[in-house]
């Protein structure tokens, strides 16, 4: 297997010995990395949150020199209300933004999220367009987990089209989330994905539906569905179930099913997102339904829509069997086109 594209950014390897904290840090020789949080919170009353703080490194080669860009994304689902407000960062690397290699420690203006290496807890602060005010804490409940089959998560048939794909399933969450003038105490969990990979979509690829699903019963499930031109589902989409234990197993894309069961027409570019869906798997059903209906990130930097939102998950019976963050991209626009031009 190539060790780089022709560009030359690395090529995720089968047999990789991660090493932490250094792995929980930037990887500037790959081309894409994210480090990607979303989660529920509760406070006082029945008040319930929904919030997603995303770091993102993008790499790219100009006039012989590699240039990293740092993009970024906060936002916060008052379910009760709901009210969703999301806002967008972008800036070079440098004094307003940076990612470390030795650690995990990202930052974009004013926003961060760090690892406390003595204590192994991960702390986020962020605002978003100056209403919300995000303070949190979060302690992993489970072991890190590695999609993937010998540390490498593939995406396509090609062997470029992979990522080491590193996962808190499951994170106990508490702090303060702040409204305007009027801060509550949260508690709740959250999920975080780091990947990393140097990556594009292929040809007849447009797009994926993905979940992060916690059940009540202890269990985790990540799934993806990478689509294709004809609508049908890519072969390389996998599910995979965190088990009460932390061991993992994965779920072939013939194994398992994605129905759409409702869709959400946005009012501001025309795109039809299938936010509700039923999966099935091994004789079990889920169905997430969202919160809230519109939870579309509406792209206004780098005019890339796509919809990240909360949502209750319901057993075969209707009845709430836990929480979940769905993320469908690739309905608004030319998605490949727009990874290609990066």
């Amino acid at each position: 297997m190539a060790q780089t594209t022709a560009d030359g950014f690395a090529i995720p390897q089968a047999g990789r010995v991660f090493e932490f904290p250094r792995d929980h840090g930037s990887h500037p020789e790959f081309r894409t990395e994210w480090w990607y949080v979303t989660g529920h919170l509760d406070a006082e009353a029945g008040r319930r949150f929904g919030f997603q703080v995303t770091f993102f490194r993008q790499a790219r080669r100009e006039d012989g020199r590699t240039l990293h860009l740092h993009l970024a994304h906060a936002a916060l689902l008052d379910a009760q209300t709901g009210r969703f407000v999301h806002e967008e960062r972008l800036n070079r690397e440098g004094w307003d933004a940076q990612s470390s290699e030795t650690t995990l420690a990202a930052r974009n203006g004013n926003w961060s999220l760090k690892l406390d290496e003595a204590t192994q807890r991960m702390r986020i602060a962020a605002t978003v367009r100056s209403e919300v005010l995000l303070q949190l804490e979060l302690e992993a409940v489970k072991p890190l987990v590695v999609f993937g089959k010998d540390g490498v998560s593939r995406k396509g048939a090609s062997a470029e089209a992979a990522s080491h794909y590193l996962t808190w399933p499951r994170l106990k969450t508490t702090g303060t989330v702040k409204v305007g003038t009027e801060e509550r105490q949260v508690s709740g969990e959250a999920w975080m994905d780091h990947e990393f990979s140097s990556s594009q979509l292929e040809a007849g690829q447009v797009g994926w539906d993905w979940a992060a699903i916690q059940l009540k019963d202890g269990r985790e499930i990540m799934v993806y569905r990478m689509r294709r031109k004809d609508g049908t589902t890519d072969a390389f989409s996998t599910l995979a179930v965190v088990e009460r234990d932390g061991k993992t197993r994965h779920v072939a894309s013939d194994a398992f099913s994605w129905e759409v069961l409702g869709k959400w027409k946005s009012p501001r570019n025309g795109a039809e997102y299938p936010i509700r869906a039923r999966i099935r798997f091994e004789g079990e059903s889920f169905e997430l339904r969202p919160l809230a209906e519109d939870q579309e990130q509406d792209g206004g930097i780098t005019r890339l829509p796509y919809w990240e939102g909360a949502c209750d998950v319901l057993d075969a019976h209707g009845q709430v069997a836990g929480r979940a963050f769905l993320e469908l991209a690739g309905y608004a626009g030319d998605l490949a086109g727009h990874l290609r031009s990066q």
